[in-house]
C-alpha cells in the first residue's frame, strides 16, 4: 500500500488552521553543500543533513531544512517545525502546524506545499 508523502491533518476550532505532515527519509551525515530537499516523492521526501545521527543533532537539521525551505513561501516560524515519529530513524513524520492559508483546500496546500518542496531539490 503506498503512503502520501504530503498530508493534511485538519485543525480543530472555528479558527484553527491545518498543518501538514510530511513523510521523509533522512540521510545524516552528508557533505554540507549536500544539505537540502534531495527528491520529493509520492511515497516519500528525501532529506540530506550534514549533522550525524546523535544526540539530536540530525533531528534538529532536519527541522532546520525543513522549516527553511518552507518558510521562504509560508512565513511559518520554524517552532511550528516538529518531528512527530521517527525520533531514531532514518524515516520520519515532521509535522508543520498552521500552515494551511485562508481560503485553500486540503489539496491546494498540498500541492503547494509538494511544489515548494521540489523546486527546492538540488538548491
Amino acid at each position: 500500500m503506498l503512503t502520501q508523502a504530503i498530508r493534511f491533518v485538519a485543525g480543530k476550532g472555528p479558527k484553527a488552521q491545518g498543518s501538514i505532515q510530511l513523510l521523509c527519509h533522512v540521510k545524516p551525515g552528508v557533505s554540507a553543500n549536500r544539505e537540502g530537499i534531495a527528491a520529493v516523492t509520492d511515497e516519500t521526501i528525501e532529506v540530506c543533513v550534514a549533522a550525524q545521527a546523535r544526540e539530536g543533532e540530525a533531528n534538529k537539521a532536519v527541522r532546520e531544512v525543513i522549516a527553511e525551505t518552507i518558510r521562504l513561501a509560508s512565513k511559518i516560524p520554524k517552532s511550528d517545525v516538529e518531528i512527530l515519529k521517527g525520533m531514531k530513524s532514518r524515516e520520519k513524520t515532521v509535522l508543520v502546524s498552521n500552515i494551511v492559508g485562508k481560503g485553500k483546500t486540503a489539496e491546494e496546500e498540498i500541492e503547494r506545499i509538494k511544489i515548494i518542496l521540489q523546486d527546492s531539490v538540488g538548491s
